[in-house]
């Protein structure tokens, strides 16, 4: 048996979310929510997957503007994508797609699993006329941006905040 399980035989299918997913969804956005956004911004309210996440998810399902991506070992999600595409405003007119929200269970990363979310998730933006990617990180949180930065993307815009 290996340390980490997504090296075995046999890799997570990455997929399109189905309404039975949903539940899968919330667990997998809870579990983002609390490692990424509760280590590190006082202001989330890391509840939010558990009050509202079923009732957004369900209504991306069917939204041609979203993408809900699970990826699933044997009929268990271990992880999930969710990312939009929209025309830029008149100041920036570009189609821009944005990965919102990318989580996969610790004892399931160093598999590629998290690659093969994100290279679905762009192919889905170039499909959909897209002409940049963009995600957002915290700045705190290194391995995530090395992670967005070995698959292929970089500075773009730099918020610095101020709490009041």
């Amino acid at each position: 048996m290996t340390d980490h399980p997504d090296e075995a035989p046999g890799p997570a299918a990455v997929r399109r979310a189905r309404p039975a997913d949903v539940p899968a969804l919330v667990a997998s956005s809870a579990a983002l929510f609390a490692e990424d956004a509760g280590a590190r911004d006082a202001t989330v309210d890391v509840n939010w997957p558990h009050t509202h996440g079923a009732e957004r998810f369900t209504a991306g399902l069917d939204d041609p503007a979203r993408l809900l991506l699970v990826a699933d070992r044997a009929g268990e999600v271990i992880g999930h994508l969710a990312g939009t595409v929209a025309d830029g405003p008149a100041m920036r007119p570009v189609k821009v797609a944005t990965l919102l929200s990318l989580y996969v269970r610790p004892r399931h990363r160093r598999g590629r699993t998290g690659e093969r979310l994100v290279d679905a998730f762009l192919d889905w933006a170039r499909e959909q006329g897209a002409q940049q990617a963009e995600v957002t990180a915290y700045a705190a949180n290194a391995d995530a941006i090395r992670f967005y930065e070995r698959n292929g993307f970089g500075p773009s815009t730099l918020t610095l905040g101020q709490p009041l």
